[in-house]
């Protein structure tokens, strides 16, 4: 049981994933960090607010409710209240990180990918024969199948 075990951690894909997820936590904090930052800021200038988490939609609540708790918890949504703000927030955090993998990740092994196995040559163009209907090449002038001339 230990040995399948120590097989299954000792594997090459269990480590890379391993690795990943731990790269991918620590740039999750760096574009959470840039989005909070840098660009929510700069965005929020153009509208006046002091950042996105603020941005709520109150609607109407159609039945009584009790009082709030006195303090407030830390989470606590006033009822009618969709904070809007935070999915803004949460949206362009995955739109930075989704362009980051692209631009950083993707692109650069697509490059690579394409300068290390170039594209195939494509097969001559083939015609078919009027005789069997087989495929032969567009320059024989008789089939291989039925030996018929081909013009």
């Amino acid at each position: 049981m230990l040995k399948g075990f120590r097989d299954f951690i000792l594997r090459g894909n269990v480590v890379d994933l391993a690795v990943a997820v731990i790269i991918g936590a620590a740039f999750g904090a760096i574009t959470a960090s840039f989005t909070a930052d840098i660009i929510t800021p700069m965005i929020s200038a153009l509208i006046g607010a002091p950042d996105f988490s603020t941005l709520v939609i109150h609607v109407p609540v159609l039945h009584h409710v009790a009082p709030p708790p006195n303090p407030l918890p830390p989470n606590y949504v006033a009822p009618g209240e969709i904070r809007i703000g935070k999915l803004l927030n949460a949206a362009i955090n995955f739109l930075l990180v989704a362009a980051a993998i692209y631009f950083c990740v993707v692109m650069p092994m697509q490059y690579l990918l394409k300068k290390f196995n170039p594209p195939a040559a494509e097969p001559p163009p083939n015609k078919e024969c009027p005789e069997c209907l087989s495929a032969i090449p567009v320059a024989a002038k008789r089939c291989a199948h039925c030996t018929q001339p081909v013009a």
